[in-house]
Parts: C-alpha cells; sequence; structure tokens
C-alpha cells in the first residue's frame, strides 16, 4: 500500500479519536455543563448530523481543489473547532463546535476515501479503505481510551485539547507525504457533478448506503452509552471504561483488517456470516454485560463483527458509485454518519424504557436485525457487483 495512504490513516485516527471519545466523557460533560446525559449524547448526533449533511456537500465544494490543500485545510479547521470547544462553558457552544468539526471531518473523509481509492488499482480498494480505516480502529485502541483515561484524571477539556494537538503532525504528514502535482488534482477528466449526483438514484446504490447506516447506527447506539453499562450494570470503577474501549477498539482493529482481505472479492461470506452473529452478539451483550468477563469478550467479539460488517458495505458503496470518482467518498461518509446520527438518538430514547442503561444494547440489536431483514432477499444484489438484478 502507498505511503500517502497511511498519512492518511494517521489523519483519520485524529479524526476518529473525537468522534469517539465521547463515549468515555459524556457523564463529565454533563455534569459540568449542567445538562442530562441524554442531553451530552445529542453532541455524537451533533457531530454525525454535521457529517451526512457536509459530506456530499463539502465534497461538492472541494472537487476543483487539488487534494493536498483541500486535506490539510479541513484538519486544520478541525483542530480549531476543538480549542474553541476546549473553552466554551456552553453547551450551545460546544454543539456548534461538533458541528464545525463534523463539516471538517466530513470534507476530509469524503477527500480522502476518494484519495484512497485512486492511489490503488481498481480492484484493491477493500484492502485501500482498510488501511485507511485503521486510523479509526488505532482512535477506539489507543486514542479514544487514552482520551478516556485523560478526561478522567483531567477533565473532560484536556481530551478536547489533546485532539487538537494530535491534528498537527498528521497535518505535517499530508503537507509532506501527498503529492500536489497536477496529476493528483481530482478536477482532472472528472464527470459532470449532475452526472455524479445522478448516482444517487441508483437502486442497488441506495440498498448498500442504507445497510451501512444502519449496522453503524447500531455500532454507535451500543458505543456511545457504553460507559453507564461498565460502572452501573456492571459496577465498575470509571478506569475500567477505558479498559472497555480498548478491547471494543482492538476488535475492530482486527474486523477491519480481516474484512479487508474479504471485502473486494468475497464479500458474500463476511455479510452472511458475520450478520448474524452480529445480531446475536448486542443481546447477548446486554444480557450477560453485568458479569465483567463476558462484558469484555462480548465488547471485543462486538468490535469485531461491527466493523467487519460495516466496512464491507461501505467498500460495495465504492463500488456501486464507481461512475461519481470525485463523490464517491461523501456517499460513502453519508451513509457511515446517518448512522451514526440515528444510533444515539434510539440509544438515548430506549434509556426511558424497561431496559435503563441497557438498552442501548437492545437497540443495537434491533437496528441489526432491520439490517438483516432487507438484506436477506437481496444478498446476491448485495455481494455480486456484477449482478444484472434490478430493484423494482
Amino acid at each position: 500500500m502507498p505511503l500517502p495512504l497511511y498519512l492518511l490513516a494517521m489523519a483519520v485516527c485524529a479524526m476518529g479519536t473525537s468522534e469517539f471519545m465521547l463515549a468515555g466523557l459524556l457523564p463529565d460533560i454533563a455534569s459540568d455543563l449542567d445538562v442530562t446525559v441524554g442531553a451530552a449524547g445529542t453532541l455524537t448526533s451533533a457531530f454525525a448530523i454535521g457529517m451526512v449533511v457536509g459530506a456530499p456537500l463539502v465534497a461538492a465544494l472541494a472537487r476543483n481543489w487539488p487534494r493536498r490543500p483541500a486535506l490539510l485545510g479541513f484538519i486544520l479547521v478541525f483542530a480549531a473547532a476543538h480549542a474553541v470547544a476546549a473553552l466554551t462553558t456552553s453547551f450551545f457552544v460546544l454543539f456548534a463546535g461538533r458541528v464545525v468539526a463534523a463539516l471538517a471531518n466530513a470534507g476530509f473523509l469524503a477527500v480522502a476515501l476518494t484519495a484512497a481509492a485512486a492511489l490503488v488499482s481498481p480492484d484493491r480498494k477493500g484492502r485501500a479503505l482498510a488501511v485507511l480505516l485503521s486510523g479509526t480502529t488505532v482512535a477506539t485502541v489507543a486514542g479514544v481510551p487514552g482520551g478516556a483515561m485523560l478526561g478522567t484524571a483531567l477533565g473532560w477539556r484536556a481530551t478536547f485539547w489533546a485532539v487538537a494537538v494530535l491534528c498537527l503532525p498528521a497535518a505535517v504528514g499530508i503537507l509532506r507525504g501527498i503529492p500536489a502535482g497536477r496529476d493528483e488534482d481530482p478536477a482532472l477528466g472528472r464527470p459532470a457533478l449532475r452526472s455524479e449526483l445522478a448516482e444517487l438514484g441508483k437502486p442497488r446504490l441506495i440498498l448498500v448506503m442504507l445497510l451501512g447506516a444502519l449496522v453503524n447506527a447500531a455500532t454507535f447506539a451500543g458505543l456511545t452509552f457504553l460507559a453507564p453499562v461498565v460502572t452501573d450494570s456492571a459496577g465498575l470503577a470509571d478506569w475500567w471504561i477505558s479498559a472497555a474501549l480498548m478491547l471494543f477498539g482492538a476488535g475492530s482493529f482486527v474486523g477491519v483488517t480481516v474484512a479487508g482481505r474479504l471485502s473486494d472479492r468475497r464479500p458474500g461470506p463476511v455479510i452472511a456470516i458475520g450478520g448474524p452473529l452480529l445480531l446475536i452478539g448486542w443481546p447477548a451483550l446486554a444480557v450477560l454485560g453485568k458479569e465483567p468477563v463476558a462484558l469484555f469478550v462480548l465488547l471485543f467479539v462486538q468490535g469485531a463483527l461491527s466493523f467487519a460488517l460495516g466496512s464491507t458495505l461501505i467498500t460495495r458503496v465504492l463500488y456501486e458509485a464507481e461512475a461519481a470518482p470525485t463523490m464517491a467518498g461523501s456517499y460513502a461518509t453519508a451513509a457511515l454518519n446517518v448512522g451514526a446520527a440515528a444510533g444515539p438518538l434510539v440509544a438515548a430514547a430506549s434509556l426511558h424504557t424497561g431496559g435503563g442503561v441497557l438498552g442501548p444494547l437492545w437497540a443495537s440489536g434491533c437496528l441489526v436485525a432491520v439490517a438483516l431483514l432487507i438484506a436477506l432477499p437481496l444478498r446476491t444484489v448485495i455481494t455480486d457487483q456484477r449482478s444484472t438484478v434490478v430493484l423494482r
């Protein structure tokens, strides 16, 4: 894999740390800013909504920009938004800062996903996506648990400062490692924007985007409210939140790595095996989550299954959107973050049911069940890129 791909993954790690870190900081943010934990959870949705809206919008605006300055500008805006968030005492300003950061993240990912696919041969998109998404999994293994530990020791604001600082070496890496020549300009040889947007009318593309969104919604529903499961349900100290996040992240790294080797040529087995196991895993976590050993084992497994299935579906988005070379990354980003926005909202509503702090885990299981019910009769359409089946 080309070196610039790993530099992009480093930047994705910084951004992924921010996207996932609230899972360990919500109680402290809620207490400091005098809001409920459920209200604090909407910060995750705010970030995701910003990415859903921002991905196609910013990608369309950035179509004529050379990739290096576009990527550099996005990551610097992202860092600045975190610095402002670390200084504010207003929940509204923090909320707005998350939206701005999300717009920058959306633009970065939209360009980075397209750039990653362009750096490799057409039949290795899954491998390239796996390298890029490994930045997210490293964030969940090291960045997010580290942020949770830093937040426990020094307060949640220190974690926001840390993300801002983490963006700087990534920016230097982009500046030094991403070529700036005209042959790297995404504007060269691109189709018209209207024709790229018309790809969104393809039923097969809509299907894989929907399934990717549902699986990611399940992931974020369970992960966003993981801290209360660890401390209230399992009865562990706050420091164990970092360990739980680290195990989920380690599993996600394994899942995305394995899926990266299969999603180009053999996506069918990943979906057919991983989907039902993921469906079983979330309710099992809700039932057995009171036992610390079972909790940690299942978190690792669910991390692996969630990212294996999710990354495979997002790879299918890139394949189905081949005729939209400058916008395909934004479609994949939007699909991921529709789920990231919806998942915490569904999970927050489940907190007021009889499930209590375990409600989000049941909600995750329901979201996966919906995805499988949709996917089962259409599995050949999802897994066979050359299929001539047409959805009606």
